[in-house]
């Protein structure tokens, strides 16, 4: 199953830019947490995953840790 990185707009929508961080299986609109999120809104790898100036959903992280497991043998 393919995951990304979807952002959530802050309260003034997108001109507040991203808020945070969520993941989605796909190319959904709600995220593993819940959260409903824009169509259009900024996606990127999850391998960006703690790596990006914004904050990231820790309910969506650690539900995309357990779909996922890790191969070190395939990050180097």
């Amino acid at each position: 199953m393919m995951h990304q990185m979807r952002a959530e707009y802050g309260a003034g929508g997108r001109s507040d830019g991203v808020r945070l961080w969520h993941v989605v299986r796909g190319a959904e609109q709600v995220a593993m947490c819940g959260r409903e999120l824009e169509a259009g809104a900024p996606v990127r790898d999850v391998v960006d995953w703690g790596k990006t100036p914004e904050l990231c959903c820790h309910t969506c992280g650690a539900y995309y840790l357990r779909e996922s497991p890790y191969l070190g043998a395939e990050h180097r």
